[in-house]
């Protein structure tokens, strides 16, 4: 079993940068693929990208592609979710999640979450 922790929410302006956290515990969190969601009032929990237990495969959605990036630290048990030129519809409660099947890109596919952080978008 998995918990996670995610941190680095917060508000920030249009364009602005922000890097989220979610730390890991136990000792196989090296094996699992790890992914990112968001959901925004209203709206349903959408995939927001995924890293494997290989580094080097992620996958993106389409909406942050070349803006976010997600990368991990197996030694650190803490994937990471860099992201850039933020905008409004990026204002979203972010979750980590992890699941032992690598690519996974429904909620439904992640048996463990994060609480959540959130992150505000202003205008």
């Amino acid at each position: 079993q998995v918990q996670l922790v995610e941190s680095g929410g917060g508000t920030v302006q249009i364009g602005d940068s922000l890097r989220l956290s979610c730390a890991a515990s136990g000792r196989t969190f090296s094996t699992y693929a790890m992914g990112w969601f968001r959901q925004a009032p209203g709206k349903e929990r959408e995939f927001v990208g995924a890293i494997s237990w290989n580094p080097r495969q992620t996958e993106y959605a389409n909406s942050v592609k070349g803006r976010f990036t997600i990368s991990r630290d197996n030694a650190k048990n803490t994937v990471y979710l860099q992201m850039n030129s933020l905008k409004p519809e990026d204002t979203a409660i972010y979750y980590c999640a992890s699941a032992a099947i690598w690519l996974q890109t429904r909620p439904s596919d992640y048996p463990y979450w994060g609480q959540g952080t959130q992150v505000t978008v202003s205008t």
